[in-house]
């Protein structure tokens, strides 16, 4: 039966990282169709309880290349096959036979195989899910469909935040190749992306022809004692489904970090459905737009660093020009990201060094160990000191998403890169030496290991910290706490957020922020104005608690709003009059 644009399907969420949180089994989770089919069923039912409309298979990476022996990958499939079945009973609820991306030299093979398996076992419904390109999939989606003429056959495309597939293809050719497809019931996204990300990719579509799976991750992952994990967000997830849902979406689900939870508020947004009211931007208050000529009103203040994220695209105009007010009105120092959120972006050295050439502002990229090995980062860290950069923020890098089966390369993480900093500092760089600087944790649950950990990174050259942003009065007893036992120049982070939508997006898609409820509900429903108001006075008040305690001050620009932080340091600048 053909798939209606009009009435929404919605599908179970994530399978194996909730499996990892009922089970604690690290073994890929389509394995516990053989090892432990009953945790396997009941998360079946559990979504279904949930009220899910469709199930998957727990097959997601049930192909010869996790699973070369042929007889085994049989087992599994067949399994989880029968167990989503079983699940299923006599609800009508439809089973369909998940099969997850594949980007080996044998895929276009590997599809077949696997789509040969469930056709064997009599499936009728087909998601292809996490797809980086669609012409390997021809072949298989051909041979469903000539055994099978009325089967469903569902698409589903894995892209990052910037539309791009791990193949380098963008989104809306791929979702155009595959609607057109006679054989194809339906396309869409999954994974990779948070809801928020992900709201933008689908908004940015025009309509389709058919329908429109959006699946998106329940956001980004934290990384907490060797783990990668999804924070519990669930009412965050279904406020943001609701939008891709009003903006043409009709098949909708949950992908890693997703739960039952997530699913059952989900459901209940579907049956009563609200709309979203939007607001028009307002004018930022003129005692916040700092003008090049009020410069030399500030009165003397701490060294103040400022993030800044350097440009998704080839256009440099923006952060030049950032740097350039930045300076104009009282920044010491321009920190650069290095790919945020595992976001490409221009690299961090190469900006910086542009900043300093062109703006004439000291530079402290921000050297990442992901995807980077040894020969990478001392030839980064070669070019940069030629350049005139003599400050390097070393971090670990945001983890890969989870869908990525191949991962990020991390050669070092964080303590070993300061290492290599400081052992060029002694080989090469011994008349200009980089000043390593590392980041600080504030917000961390255990906060005695944290420090523990800025003792190493101490230990092994870092000279100065900067904090994540402090929110939080226990955020801020922490950072005391840091001034007390930590030997080191010390950065208060400060982040003014732009907004309540920028402020709710953090807490829930990005690592190590907490913002407090008040913050964020003093946030809800105002404007543009106003929101910069409350924001830099919260700002000022955390600030005022940490400054003399603070070596320096550390502002994270929020969604290119640097007219806030102009407003920020000039009320910074008072704190010396």
């Amino acid at each position: 039966m053909p798939l209606q644009r009009s009435v929404p399907l919605l599908f179970d969420g994530a399978f194996g990282t909730y499996y990892l949180t009922v089970t604690g089994d690290r073994a890929p989770c389509e394995l516990g169709n053989l090892t432990n089919s009953e945790a396997v069923l009941k998360i079946h039912k559990a979504y279904l309880a949930a009220g899910a409309q469709a199930l998957k298979t727990n097959t997601f990476v049930a192909n010869p290349v996790q699973i070369p022996d042929p007889q085994k990958l049989r087992r599994v499939i067949t399994a989880g096959w029968g167990l989503a079945g079983e699940a299923a009973g006599s609800s009508h609820v439809p089973v369909y036979a998940d099969i997850g991306g594949n980007d080996a030299k044998t895929a276009e093979e590997d599809y077949q195989v696997v789509a040969g398996l469930f056709l064997e076992l009599g499936a009728k419904h087909f998601l292809f899910e996490t797809i980086s390109e669609f012409a390997p999939l021809l072949p298989a989606i051909r041979k469903i469909r000539a055994t099978v003429p009325d089967a469903v056959i569902l698409v589903s495309f894995a892209v990052s935040q910037d539309g791009f597939t791990q193949r380098g293809l963008h989104y809306k050719p791929l979702l155009t190749a595959a609607m057109q497809h006679p054989a194809v019931d339906g396309a869409g996204l999954n994974c990779v992306c948070g809801p928020s990300h992900m709201v933008h990719l689908v908004k940015a579509l025009e309509p389709m022809p058919k329908p429109l799976v959006v699946m998106p991750n329940a956001g980004y992952p934290s990384y907490r004692n060797g783990r990668i994990i999804f924070e519990d967000n669930a009412e965050y997830f279904a406020q943001k489904m609701e939008t891709i849902y009003e903006s043409g979406a009709t098949i909708l689900g949950g992908c890693c970090g997703t739960t039952p939870n997530h699913i059952r508020l989900l459901r209940r947004m579907l049956d009563s459905p609200r709309p979203c009211p939007r607001r028009e931007p307002e004018e930022l208050p003129e005692q916040y737009l700092i003008q090049e000529e009020s410069a030399s009103t500030l009165g003397p203040h701490k060294p103040i660093a400022v993030e800044l994220d350097p440009p998704l695209d080839a256009d440099c105009t923006f952060i030049l020009s950032a740097a350039a007010q930045l300076k104009a009105c009282g920044a010491d120092l321009i920190t650069v990201a290095d790919s945020p959120l595992s976001r490409t972006r221009a690299d961090s050295i190469m900006t910086a060094a542009k900043i300093y050439r062109e703006v004439g502002i000291p530079t402290m990229p921000h050297i990442s160990c992901r995807d980077k090995n040894r020969i990478a980062l001392r030839a980064g860290l070669l070019g940069a000191s030629f350049e005139g950069i003599r400050h390097a923020l070393a971090v670990t890098g945001d983890p890969m998403p989870a869908s990525d089966r191949a991962g990020g390369v991390f050669s070092f993480n964080s303590f070993n890169l300061i290492s290599f900093i400081s052992g060029m500092n002694q080989e090469v760089f011994q008349d200009a030496p980089l000043e390593v600087g590392g980041a600080l944790n504030i917000n961390a649950l255990n906060f005695g290991t944290e420090l523990d950990r800025a003792r190493r990174k101490l230990e092994r050259g870092a000279t100065m910290l900067f904090s994540q942003p402090i929110f939080s009065d226990q955020a801020v007893e922490n950072f005391l706490r840091a001034r007390q036992e930590l030997d080191c120049k010390l950065f208060a982070g400060i982040l003014p957020v732009a907004g309540y939508k920028n402020a709710v997006f953090l807490l829930n898609e990005v690592s190590g922020i907490e913002i407090p409820d008040q913050v964020i509900q003093s946030l809800k429903d105002k404007g543009r104005q106003e929101s910069a108001e409350i924001s830099i006075q919260y700002s000022l008040g955390i600030l005022r608690r940490v400054y003399d305690a603070a070596d320096g001050i550390y502002i994270m620009t929020p969604l290119r709003r640097v007219d806030i932080v102009q407003g920020l340091i000039h009320e910074i600048g008072r704190f010396g009059k």
